[in-house]
């Protein structure tokens, strides 16, 4: 006897798709919208004077190690010719991350302080982990057509899992003395939540939108497959012609746009950690 998940699978996704289409076109208008709006902003100034600008705010943020790498990388993408398809690729990480970001913290927090949720969710984020990312372009394409919207919905279904288990890793690891002496100053458990457990939690939930970011920029070459624009689909173009240095050339785009992402989340955390130990 064959178990036919499949079968049932399906028909749960015909039913969405018939009775929640309203859902889904507000959705995808929202995120098409912000990815472009995002793209045409980065765009909008020449190029150079954009990389200027990063180069300043990784100053800001990173001092002189940062701002080398950023400068470096981003004139050498600039150089290979990718500079459209990086922002293009940029942007869908940001609006990728941000609803990873909405999704994974809140929900991450409230399995942090239940047991029970935290039981069910647990199995659903390794399952949401191990499946194959090429399955997760399926539903949405279903749902959402070709284009710029299912990339988002993909990379937002597998890189969102690290933000809520660090999530509620950071905050199960806040020591129970300092909630206890939150609450014997009459802290309410919103006040507890802002001012004593989410900036002991801060370092390990950073970690967690560092790894969904990471995630995010991994699946752009598989979202390229459905019609998602930037380096990837420059990427899928060289792999399905067999142009080898063309292939070599956009992945490199991609690592050095990775490596500048990393090193500025990373740095971001340690200003913050710095400034909050000077105050």
């Amino acid at each position: 006897m064959r178990l036919n998940i499949g079968e049932w699978v399906e028909q749960g996704v015909d039913w969405l798709a018939t009775y929640a289409d309203g859902f889904f076109q507000v959705l995808s208008t929202g995120i098409e919208g912000s990815v472009n709006g995002i793209t045409a902003l980065f765009l909008w100034p020449p190029a150079y004077v954009f990389i200027i600008i990063l180069t300043l705010l990784a100053f800001w943020v990173g001092r002189w190690s940062l701002s080398l790498l950023t400068l470096i990388g981003l004139i050498i993408i600039e150089a290979l010719g990718y500079w459209e398809p990086t922002m293009n690729t940029l942007a869908l990480v940001i609006i990728s991350t941000l609803l990873s970001v909405i999704i994974g913290i809140p929900l991450g927090i409230v399995c942090g302080k239940m047991d029970r949720l935290s039981s069910i969710v647990r199995p659903l984020l390794d399952f949401m982990q191990t499946m194959p990312a090429f399955v997760y372009l399926l539903p949405a394409v279903t749902f959402f057509g070709l284009g710029i919207v299912p990339g988002v919905i993909a990379s937002v279904i597998f890189a969102v899992p690290p933000t809520i288990r660090l999530t509620e890793l950071g905050i199960r690891q806040v020591p129970h003395d300092m909630m206890e002496a939150a609450s014997a100053f009459g802290s309410t458990s919103m006040q507890t939540l802002w001012k004593v457990q989410l900036p002991v939690a801060l370092p390990t939930l950073m970690a967690g939108v560092n790894q969904t970011i990471m995630l995010s920029l991994s699946m752009v070459v598989i979202a390229s497959m459905i019609g998602a624009q930037g380096i990837g689909a420059e990427v899928y173009r060289a792999v399905t012609q067999l142009k080898i240095g063309q292939g070599f050339e956009a992945g490199l785009a991609v690592v050095l746009l990775a490596i500048i992402i990393d090193r500025f989340s990373q740095h971001s955390l340690k200003k913050r950690n710095t400034q909050k130990q000077g105050a």
